[in-house]
């Protein structure tokens, strides 16, 4: 096991690796407290390796099961963003997306705090 370059397999006290489907792997690393590597690695630290999965397909299959209707709906339900502003609505239905997508079906929040 390398960090940096430096070898720290005599080092290590425990690791645990957790991978998840869709997700990249993840290991944690535990040095041991009389570590001689000091000025190696020191706190904590998250690192993953591997490519993250794509957003596309998920982000499509999201979309593709919204209507229309609900959506336009809901957009012009919300008066938090109808302020004569540019794209009003536009800016209404991300919101609204952006909402539905973290599983968010209450009560709107205003924009940039406001």
């Amino acid at each position: 096991m390398e960090i940096g370059g430096h070898d720290v397999s005599r080092n290590l006290s425990a690791y645990s690796l957790a991978h998840r489907a869709g997700d990249v792997p993840q290991m944690v690393i535990e040095l041991s407290p009389r570590s001689t590597a000091t000025g190696v690695f020191e706190g904590l630290a998250h690192v993953v390796i591997g490519d993250p999965p794509d957003p596309g397909p998920a982000a499509a299959a999201f979309l593709s099961a919204i209507s229309p209707v609900e959506l336009e709906k809901a957009a012009l339900d919300r008066h938090d963003l109808m302020d004569g502003r540019p794209h009003e609505l536009t800016r209404a239905m991300l919101a609204l997306l952006r909402e539905w997508a973290l599983g968010q079906w209450g009560e709107p929040e205003p924009e940039d705090g406001q």
